[in-house]
C-alpha cells in the first residue's frame, strides 16, 4: 500500500488534520469516477451546441460565421480569462468546492440557451457557460495528482480525460435525438438540469486530498503568487512549446467537433439523427482507445525517457493528417468511418501525456495554477479560434463550392496538425531538463 507523506513543517494539529484528510486507495477510484463524470458533463454542455447548429440554423438564420463565433469566442471569452484566477484561488481554498460552483454555473447557463430568441441571447448564455466551464478542469487536474502517484497519473488523467470523448459522444447523442424527436431546446434544457442535479453528490462524495502527498519534493507551506508561477514556468521551455503544441491540435480538434455534424449532413445527406449515431460513435469507440492509448503508453516508455511524453502526441498527429485528407475527400459513409476512426483515436491522444508532464513541470502548491496557465493557451487559440476559422472559410469557399465548402475548409485547416507534431518535436529536447519530481 502506498504511504501517504506528511509536511511536518506544519504546525501539529494541521499536520494531523491533513494526515486524517487523505484518502484511502478505494476512495480514491471513487473520486476519479465522479471526477470523470463531472467532466463529461463538461463537455456534454460544451459539444452539444455542434449537433444542434443544423436545427438552430434553419430555425434562428445563422450564418456559419455566426454560428462558428457560437461555438469558439462566445464560449472561450471568459472560459479562458476567467480560467488562471480561478485556479489560483484553488490553489488556496477547497478545490471541490470551486468545482461543484462551476458544474451548478454552467449547468444553469446551458438550460439558458434553450430559452434564447436570437444571436445575442444565445451569445450571452454561451458566456456563461464559459464562465462555469473555468472552474471545472485545473482543480481537477490537481486533485487527480494528489489521489494518484505519478507512476500511476498519466492513466488517471487519461481515465478522467474520457470525460471528452465520451461527454461529446453523449451530448452529440442527447441533443440529436431530443431534438429530432422533440426540440433543439429541450435538448439544452434537460442536460443542463442533469448537471445541477449532480452537483450535491460530487461535493458529498469527493474529499480533499492534501496536497503535493506523492511528490517528492517537500511541500511548501507558503502560497505562491501568480508572478512566483510565471517566473519558475518562463525558465522552462517545454511548458510553453506543449501548450503551443496542444493549441495547434486543438483548432482541428474544437473545430471538428463543432463542425463534423454540419459536415455529415451537408455532403453525406445524412438526417440529424443519423448524424448522432454515425459521429457520436466516432467519438466514443475512436475517442476512448485513443485517450486511454495516450495515458498507458506514456506511463510505460515516459519511465525510462521523458522526452517521450512528448514524441507520442508528435507521432500520432503526424498519423492523423492521411487519414483525415482521404476521410473528408471520400464519397462514401462507410469509407468515411473506416478513415475517421483512426484520427478520432489519435487526434487524442496527447491528453495524457500532456497533461502528466503538465503536472511535472511546476512544484504542488504551484500546479493548479499552471495547469490553468496551460489551459489558457489551449482554450484560447484552440477553442476561441477552431470553429470560427474553419466556419469563416467555409463562407468565404460557399461561392465556389457551395453546399461542399464546409468540406474543403475542414481540409485546410488539418495542416495545424503538423505545427503541433513540430513544436511536440521540439518540445521533447528540453523536457527531462525542465522536469520537477
Amino acid at each position: 500500500m502506498m504511504r501517504a507523506t506528511v509536511d511536518f513543517s506544519l504546525p501539529m494539529t494541521e499536520a494531523a488534520s491533513a494526515q486524517a484528510a487523505q484518502p484511502v486507495s478505494t476512495h480514491r477510484y471513487l473520486a476519479l469516477g465522479l471526477l470523470f463524470l463531472v467532466y463529461a458533463f463538461n463537455f456534454i454542455d460544451r459539444q452539444i451546441l455542434g449537433i444542434l447548429v443544423p436545427a438552430i440554423k434553419a430555425d434562428l438564420n445563422f450564418t456559419d460565421t455566426e454560428l462558428g463565433w457560437l461555438g469558439g469566442p462566445a464560449f472561450a471569452i471568459f472560459y479562458t480569462a476567467l480560467g488562471v484566477p480561478i485556479a489560483w484561488l484553488a490553489d488556496r481554498s477547497s478545490r471541490t468546492w470551486i468545482m461543484t460552483i462551476a458544474l451548478v454555473a454552467w449547468s444553469g447557463f446551458t438550460a439558458a440557451c434553450g430559452c434564447v430568441a436570437n444571436f445575442t441571447q444565445l451569445f450571452l448564455a454561451r458566456l456563461g457557460v464559459g464562465v462555469g466551464e473555468a472552474g471545472g478542469v485545473a482543480p481537477a487536474y490537481s486533485l487527480i495528482s494528489d489521489y494518484f502517484p505519478p507512476n500511476k497519473r498519466a492513466r488517471a488523467l487519461a481515465v478522467f480525460s474520457f470525460g471528452i470523448p465520451i461527454g461529446s459522444a453523449a451530448g452529440i447523442l442527447i441533443g440529436g435525438l431530443i431534438a429530432s424527436r422533440l426540440d433543439w431546446r429541450i435538448a439544452f434544457i434537460v442536460v443542463g438540469l442533469a448537471g445541477i442535479a449532480l452537483a450535491p453528490f460530487f461535493r458529498l462524495l469527493v474529499r480533499e486530498p492534501t496536497r503535493g502527498r506523492y511528490d517528492f519534493a517537500p511541500m511548501t507551506a507558503s502560497k505562491a503568487s501568480m508572478l512566483d508561477v510565471a517566473r519558475v514556468l518562463a525558465a522552462k521551455p517545454s511548458y510553453w512549446l506543449l501548450s503551443f503544441g496542444a493549441a495547434s491540435s486543438s483548432i482541428m480538434g474544437y473545430g471538428l467537433f463543432f463542425w463534423m455534424p454540419s459536415f455529415l449532413i451537408r455532403s453525406f445527406d445524412f438526417g440529424l439523427e443519423q448524424v448522432s449515431f454515425f459521429y457520436g460513435s466516432l467519438l466514443l469507440f475512436g475517442g476512448v482507445a485513443g485517450v486511454w492509448l495516450g495515458g498507458a503508453l506514456a506511463d510505460t516508455m515516459g519511465k525510462t525517457k521523458r522526452s517521450r511524453y512528448a514524441l507520442i502526441p508528435a507521432a500520432a498527429f503526424v498519423l492523423t493528417l492521411p487519414c483525415y485528407v482521404l476521410g473528408m475527400l471520400s464519397s462514401s459513409p462507410v469509407l468515411a468511418f473506416l478513415l475517421f476512426l483512426p484520427p478520432t483515436a489519435l487526434g487524442l491522444m496527447w491528453l495524457g501525456p500532456v497533461i502528466t508532464a503538465m503536472q511535472h513541470l511546476a512544484p504542488a502548491h504551484m500546479r493548479t495554477t499552471a495547469s490553468a496557465l496551460f489551459l489558457f493557451i489551449n482554450n484560447l487559440i484552440g477553442l476561441g479560434l477552431g470553429s470560427l476559422l474553419i466556419g469563416a472559410v467555409s463562407d468565404a469557399l460557399a461561392a465556389q463550392f457551395g453546399e461542399q465548402s464546409l468540406r474543403y475548409s475542414i481540409l485546410a485547416g488539418t495542416g495545424f496538425y503538423v505545427v503541433a507534431a513540430l513544436l511536440m518535436l521540439a518540445a521533447s529536447r528540453t523536457l527531462a531538463r525542465d522536469w520537477t519530481d
